[in-house]
């Protein structure tokens, strides 16, 4: 009963209130964004949602378009400013997806929205985490979030979606607010950014070279 139709009704209430209650917040932080970082505010990204279709998740920008001689994009780290830190540390970018929950993409407690190229590098069994709606925050994210390894982090989605209850989402908001506040886990160890599936398999020498060359020409065709 909770999962097929209360957590939707509870995710449409919470995710209006919200953005009401926080709309004053939204508006600061997208004046800085501006001011700091540039336009446009908002960053727009395809993402693998329910049942694997592709939904538009909405964020604020972290980072500046700084590029190199031939016009290519720098590297994360180096556009990555201490502005677009702090955002990702306070977890402030994430507000704009309050409107995804509201629209219905995606759910207050899931497993996180991953790239689409991310979804391409796991096996039938990983994938069935997008079985559910994904999540602003989830079991993954307060049990490391991005300072485990991608293995445990699919397993925690996995566990996740064998036994959703009100009890459970209840217990991961809390603690999310509680990590939220605390700053805890916001990128791996050594990374300013969170790396992506097919580059830790390729590091830890889980798959070839050609292996993660293969699987990204898929990408091209989602």
């Amino acid at each position: 009963m909770y999962r097929k139709y209360i957590k939707r009704i509870l995710d449409l209430m919470l995710a209006l209130l919200a953005l009401v209650i926080l709309s004053p917040v939204m508006l600061v932080v997208a004046i800085l964004v501006r001011i700091k970082l540039g336009s446009p505010v908002i960053f727009k990204q395809q993402r693998p949602g329910l049942n694997e279709e592709i939904f538009t998740m909405y964020k604020f920008r972290t980072m500046i378009d700084k590029k190199d001689k031939f016009g290519e994009l720098l590297a994360d780290s180096e556009r990555l400013i201490p502005f677009g830190k702090w955002l990702r540390s306070t977890s402030l970018d994430e507000l704009p997806e309050l409107w995804n929950i509201f629209k219905g993409d995606m759910s207050i407690v899931g497993p996180r929205p991953q790239l689409i190229k991310d979804m391409v590098f796991m096996t039938f069994e990983q994938r069935q985490r997008h079985s559910v709606l994904p999540g602003l925050t989830g079991l993954a994210q307060v049990n490391g979030r991005n300072n485990v390894t991608w293995e445990r982090k699919i397993n925690f989605d996995l566990e996740y979606i064998k036994n959703i209850t009100f009890l459970r989402d209840a217990k991961i908001i809390v603690s999310t607010i509680t990590k939220v506040f605390m700053k805890k886990d916001i990128s791996t160890e050594g990374m300013d950014t969170a790396e992506d599936f097919g580059e830790y398999l390729l590091r830890e020498n889980k798959i070839t070279e050609e292996q993660y060359c293969a699987t990204m020409k898929l990408v091209k065709n989602l």
